[in-house]
């Protein structure tokens, strides 16, 4: 019986480092760009959700121009000034984002507005200020 739990120790802390090894890599692929050079963007929308609308979801999407690495783009909806939806989207490779949420919600027949009418959206993004072109050396 030692032995078995001997066994399961052991192999325990031999998958030790191979599990808090991406999480070290992760930290450091977020700090490519100093804090000092990124700066915040606000974009703000306006969106309408009709009364019947064809989808039952929404969508909000863009690009970012030089986003900086490691920053999600931030969505925050309003109605009436008051905020009734927020959320965090990557920003994709090519500097894109989208995010999906439902507007109506259907269930054993019953339809459920969840959005309707007029909205306002603040899109905020993270932004390198003064981007370094990249220069490639052969």
């Amino acid at each position: 019986m030692k032995y078995i739990l001997g066994g399961i120790f052991g192999l325990f802390i031999l998958l030790l480092p191979s599990v808090t090894v991406p999480i070290s890599q992760e930290q450091v692929a977020q700090n490519l760009v100093p804090e000092s050079d990124v700066v915040l963007q606000k974009v703000v929308m306006n969106m309408n959700i009709p009364d019947n609308p064809k989808l039952p979801f929404g969508c909000v999407w863009g690009t970012v121009q030089n986003p900086a690495p490691g920053y999600p783009v931030e969505i925050e909806i309003f109605k009436n000034g008051k905020p009734v939806y927020v959320a965090q989207v990557d920003v994709k490779s090519d500097g894109s984002y989208e995010k999906y949420f439902r507007v109506i919600d259907v269930e054993k027949g019953h339809v459920t507005h969840i959005f309707q009418g007029d909205y306002t959206v603040d899109v905020f993004k993270y932004v390198v200020k003064n981007p370094t072109p990249s220069t490639t050396q052969t």
